[in-house]
C-alpha cells in the first residue's frame, strides 16, 4: 500500500521523472502496437470466436489505458488540498473522459469529521469540488442501496479491527449514471496506536469490468456454439452411419445368374470442418437379380442436410425395389426434394446392372458420370439430359445403356473426390487391381483422405464374370 496523504502533512515526493517517462513512453508503445493487431483481428459481430477476441483486445486496450493514466499520475504526484479546494468543476465531456483510469485519493479523519479529497474523486463521483467532500456518514447516501452493506463492513472493518480493506461497490453520480468503483485503504494510526483517520484510494472500474463482462459473455456464447457443433456433428454422424451402408470389406452380390458385381465403397470426411456434408453412396440387389447402386450429394451441411439424405435413400430403395426405372427414379426423387418443407438441392447417379446380358442403365441429375475402365484404360461414360435434383419441378432425367464386359470396372463419385481426368489417369493401376476393395484403396492413396474441403463419396463396381 503506498504512504497515505494526511490532511495535515505535505503531500509525498514524486519519483524521478526520467524512470517513469519511460515506463510511459514503453506503455505507449504498447497501446500503438496493440491497435495495430486489434485492426487486424476479425471483426464480425456475427461470429462467437470473432466477438471474444474483439473484447479480449478491448479489456488489454482498457488495461493500458489504466496504465498509462497511473504512471501519469505518479509522475506528476498528488495535488495539493488547496488546489483541490479551488479547482473549477470540468466540463462534462472532460469528466467523462477521465473516468476511464482516473484514480482518486480521499482521507477521513475521525477525531474532527473532515474529509479531504483529491481532485480525481470529485470527477469520479461526479461531485463539484467547490461543494465539500462526503464525509463517512454521508458517503453510503451515493452508493446503490443493495451495496452500502459491502461498503459499511469495510469501513468497520478499518475503523473497528484496524485493518485493510479491498473491495468494490457501485456508485450513482448526480446525472444519474451508475458507476462501479474500487477502494482500497488502511487506518492511519496516532502516536496511541489508535485510528486517528482512514486514508484511501478509489478507482473507477466501470469499463473495465464492462469489458471483463464483454469477455465473459463472448466466451460463454463461443463455448455455447462449440457445443452445438458438437451437438449436431455427433447427431449428424450417427444418422449417417444408420443411412449409409457400412462396407468394411467387399460387397458381393451373388447373382443367380451368368454375372456378378464385386462392390465397394468410402466415405471420405472434409478436414477443413466438422460438418458433416450430404454426400452418399448405395447398392442393393433386386429380387429378379439385377443391382441398383449410385452415389449423390444433397447441399448443406449437419443434421438438416443427413435428415434429408436419409429420406432420399429410404425413397430410392423403395423405388428400386418396385422395379423403377433409373431415369424414372430420379424424377420421383426430384418430385420428393421439391416438395420438402426445407427444399434442397442435390445430385445424384442412379445405375442399375442386369447380369445376364451385363447391361448397365443410369441416369444422372447434374452429376459427374461414370468412369469405365477396360483393359488398362479409363473414359467417361457419355451423360444423358438431368438436372440437379429440386432445381425445378417435373423435370424429366434422361437414360444411357452400356454393355459390359468381364473384368470391367465402373467408378462412381462425387465432385469432392478429384478431376475426372485424375482418376482415368489411374487406369494402369486400377487394371492390375484384384478387388473392387483394392480398387478404392489405390483410389484413396491418390486422392488422399485428408486436406479436403468437402466430403467425398467413391463406389467401385467390378464385374466379375
Amino acid at each position: 500500500m503506498p504512504p497515505h496523504v494526511s490532511a495535515d502533512r505535505s503531500a509525498t515526493q514524486p519519483p524521478g521523472r526520467g524512470s517513469v517517462d519511460a515506463l510511459i513512453t514503453q506503455t505507449r508503445r504498447l497501446k500503438g502496437d496493440m491497435d495495430a493487431v486489434r485492426l487486424g483481428a476479425q471483426s464480425d459481430q456475427a461470429d462467437p470466436q470473432g466477438r471474444w477476441q474483439r473484447a479480449l483486445y478491448d479489456l488489454a486496450r482498457h488495461q493500458l489505458d489504466d496504465l498509462d493514466a497511473h504512471l501519469a499520475q505518479l509522475r506528476d504526484g498528488p495535488p495539493s488540498a488547496t488546489a483541490v479546494r479551488t479547482a473549477p468543476a470540468a466540463p462534462a465531456a472532460d469528466r467523462r473522459e477521465s473516468l476511464l483510469s482516473r484514480v482518486g485519493s480521499a482521507e477521513w479523519n475521525l477525531l474532527t469529521d473532515e474529509a479531504v479529497w483529491s481532485e480525481e474523486l470529485y470527477r469520479i463521483l461526479g461531485r463539484d469540488p467547490a461543494v465539500p467532500p462526503l464525509t463517512l456518514d454521508e458517503l453510503p447516501s451515493v452508493v446503490l442501496e443493495e451495496d452500502r452493506p459491502k461498503l459499511t463492513s469495510m469501513v468497520t472493518d478499518c475503523l473497528v479491527d484496524a485493518r485493510p480493506i479491498d473491495g468494490e461497490f457501485r456508485v450513482v453520480r448526480p446525472d444519474g449514471e451508475p458507476r462501479t468503483v474500487h477502494m482500497m485503504g488502511e487506518p492511519v494510526l496516532d502516536a496511541e496506536g489508535g485510528t486517528a483517520s482512514m486514508w484511501a484510494v478509489l478507482r473507477d472500474v466501470s469499463e473495465l469490468r464492462r469489458s471483463q463482462r464483454a469477455v465473459r459473455e463472448s466466451r460463454d456464447s463461443l463455448q455455447r456454439q462449440r457445443h452445438r457443433a458438437q451437438t449436431e456433428h455427433r447427431l449428424a454422424a450417427e444418422l449417417r452411419e444408420a443411412v449409409l451402408p457400412s462396407w468394411r470389406g467387399p460387397l458381393s452380390l451373388p447373382s443367380r445368374d451368368a454375372g456378378s458385381l464385386d462392390l465397394a465403397a468410402r466415405h471420405l470426411p472434409a478436414a477443413t470442418t466438422s460438418l458433416i456434408g450430404g454426400d452418399w453412396y448405395d447398392a442393393v440387389e433386386l429380387p429378379d437379380g439385377r443391382t441398383v447402386f449410385g452415389v449423390g450429394d444433397l447441399t448443406g451441411q449437419g443434421p438438416a442436410v443427413t435428415s434429408h439424405t436419409a429420406m432420399m435413400l429410404g425413397a430410392l430403395r423403395g423405388m428400386a425395389m418396385a422395379g423403377t426405372e433409373p431415369g424414372q427414379l430420379l424424377a420421383w426423387l426430384n418430385q420428393l426434394l421439391d416438395a420438402t418443407v426445407q427444399p434442397a438441392l442435390g445430385s445424384a447417379l442412379c445405375c442399375r446392372y442386369r447380369p445376364d446380358t451385363r447391361t448397365l442403365t443410369w441416369a444422372q441429375a447434374g452429376h459427374p458420370a461414370p468412369l469405365l475402365f477396360r483393359a488398362g484404360l479409363g473414359r467417361r461414360l457419355g451423360a444423358p439430359e438431368g438436372v440437379l435434383l429440386g432445381a425445378t419441378s417435373r423435370a424429366a432425367y434422361g437414360q444411357a445403356e452400356e454393355t459390359l464386359e468381364e473384368g470391367d470396372l465402373l467408378l462412381l463419385h462425387t465432385e469432392g473426390l478429384a478431376s475426372a481426368d485424375r482418376l482415368l489417369g489411374l487406369a494402369p493401376r486400377l487394371g492390375g487391381a484384384r478387388t473392387a476393395q483394392d480398387c478404392v484403396r489405390t483410389v484413396v492413396e491418390e486422392c488422399g483422405e485428408s486436406g479436403r474441403d468437402h466430403d467425398a463419396c467413391l463406389l467401385v463396381a467390378r464385374v466379375t464374370r
